[in-house]
């Protein structure tokens, strides 16, 4: 049997930078190092069901969502993959500069932007326009994974065109810190988390780098396999 490894375009904080810290430690998993690490000492007295609660965004590693997990089309190689990611990053544009704060969206906490972001909508805009043409078309299994009857028009339509419904006027930045709770664990654990994000005192986070991540299989956590600085534009 074999195994067909996927490819995601995220934002990554610097590795070993107080944000990537923050995420990879609450979730238990560095995806720059591909390792198991520690949780906060203390997180599992609050929450006992931590380790439940972070499965999900534990599989993909601290990350913002670009370009959504893709297989790469026949002919496509990863190191065609990562020669456009290098010359994407290449490119000059305007780094997109956020307030970050942490919130609930879509039944899950994230670290979000406090206020929308138009260079940060152009930059994930660009990013799934330039790395489509390395996807793989979807399957009929992975397009009905999306639940399609449960999507608007133009999400149903953003799927079947960029193969992922929350692009475009649809994409909304987050940084997974949780999986879906139910309503009676979301405020006391949207609290908790606001307060540990408190703690490391970031007041703004410049979005300046792609990073491509890789699964190998179904059952692997997604994992970094190159990073690149973004160019900003003069003047």
């Amino acid at each position: 049997m074999t195994h067909t490894p996927r490819y995601a375009i995220y934002y990554a904080p610097a590795p070993d930078s107080r944000l990537d810290r923050f995420g990879a430690h609450l979730l238990g998993y560095d995806a720059f190092r591909g390792e198991e690490i520690a949780f906060p000492s203390d997180i599992e007295q609050q929450a006992p069901d931590w380790r439940a609660l972070t499965s999900d965004p534990r599989r993909y590693g601290f990350h913002a969502t670009l370009k959504a997990p893709l297989a790469l089309a026949p002919g496509m190689s990863e190191g065609e993959l990562l020669a456009a990611c290098a010359a994407f990053a290449a490119t000059p544009r305007t780094i997109p500069l956020i307030h970050p704060v942490v919130g609930s969206i879509s039944g899950f906490i994230a670290v979000i932007p406090a206020q929308p972001s138009a260079e940060l909508i152009q930059l994930a805009a660009d990013c799934v326009r330039a790395f489509d043409p390395f996807r793989a078309p979807l399957t009929a299994t992975d397009r009905a994974r999306r639940n399609p009857s449960q999507l608007t028009p133009r999400q149903r339509d953003y799927l079947d065109r960029w193969g992922y419904p929350y692009v475009m006027e649809e994409f909304r930045f987050h940084m997974t810190l949780t999986g879906r709770l139910a309503a009676e664990r979301s405020d006391p654990m949207l609290a908790m988390l606001q307060d540990r994000f408190a703690a490391i005192d970031l007041k703004t986070i410049a979005i300046d780098r792609i990073a491509v991540f890789r699964e190998d299989h179904a059952n692997s956590r997604f994992r970094t396999v190159g990073q690149y600085l973004l160019t900003p534009a003069v003047g």
